[in-house]
């Protein structure tokens, strides 16, 4: 059964790792198990091979095989949004064509980095990934990593193609959803992709997050989105600061640390793919000191605090 995007792509929504063996390939076993907590948890939809997924490792067959992983282990029971990462539009046509295949239920469409090209080059770039499937499409709009921002102006031109479906915003642009709440069509979501603003921006009308610190703490992250929704903000912004240390942590080491942090809760390996290395020692107690400022009596326990 077809469910529209505006009823599923709101929340707190993780960004999964992809867990890799002893022998670098894909821990199939450990990915499945990621993908079960999450549906165990009430998320409604999985983003895989994005930031977190250590997307520009992973070749194409490897892509599809995480895709289908997480097709298969949610079962129709949480949406599957896959990334198409990449700087050459050809390259993110083929990827969006391969998580069609796979059973993705979106693509989630990044600005190409590295190239800088210009608004209409952004334009033509996702029209060109839209128009060679039939799945909705995310934007993804991370300055951080590709250096130029989707303009407004180029959101509200894409937008009027109803294929595109939401923006997940990591410009740390807070304001954003009070800018363009009132333009965007109706069922447009419009997410943060970065924990640090997410508070801010679900407070600022925006409908939730793609999240890292999702992986770890999925109940309270549904809970903070709960108390904002309902207007109780105090409280909402209570338990965000209690995961301001972990946050911090995460950003500061995308993925390695998420990976190190699913690790002490014996979810994955912490191996990831170069140019990403493991945390060195230090890095890692600081991971584990910031699971106590959950106080979430499951992870402390885990992490035997």
């Amino acid at each position: 059964m077809f469910i529209p995007p505006s009823a599923w792509f709101t929340g707190f929504i993780p960004d999964l790792p992809t867990p890799f063996n002893a022998a670098d390939a894909i821990d199939v076993e450990a990915f499945a198990a990621l993908c079960e907590r999450q549906v165990a948890a009430g998320v409604p939809a999985i983003v895989v091979c994005e930031t977190a997924g250590e997307a520009p490792t992973l070749s194409p067959t490897e892509q599809k095989l995480v895709i289908r992983t997480a097709v298969e282990a949610v079962c129709g029971r949480a949406r599957i949004v896959a990334g198409t990462v990449s700087n050459a539009t050809s390259h993110a046509i083929e990827l969006a064509r391969r998580a069609e295949a796979a059973g993705a239920d979106a693509v989630m469409a990044v600005v190409p980095a590295y190239n800088k090209p210009m608004q209409e080059g952004m334009l033509a770039h996702f029209r060109a990934i839209a128009g060679a499937i039939g799945l909705p499409v995310i934007l993804h709009d991370v300055p951080a990593r590709t250096l130029r921002p989707l303009a407004d102006e180029t959101l509200l031109r894409l937008v009027e193609s109803r294929q595109f479906v939401g923006l997940c915003d990591a410009s740390a642009d807070i304001t954003r959803p009070m800018r363009l709440n009132r333009l965007l069509p109706a069922g447009f979501r419009l997410l943060s992709g970065d924990d640090v603003t997410a508070f801010g921006t679900i407070a600022s009308g925006g409908d939730g997050a793609i999240s890292e610190v999702s992986n770890i703490a999925p109940d309270l992250c549904r809970t903070i989105f709960s108390q904002v929704r309902q207007g109780r903000l105090q409280s909402a912004r209570y338990l965000h600061k209690r995961l301001t240390p972990l946050i911090t942590c995460l950003s500061k080491d995308s993925p390695a640390a998420l990976k190190s942090a699913l690790s002490v809760l014996g979810l994955m390996s912490p191996a990831t793919r170069l140019p990403i290395v493991p945390l060195d020692a230090a890095a890692q107690r600081e991971v584990v000191r910031a699971f106590a400022a959950i106080a979430d009596e499951e992870l402390i326990d885990s992490v035997g605090a």
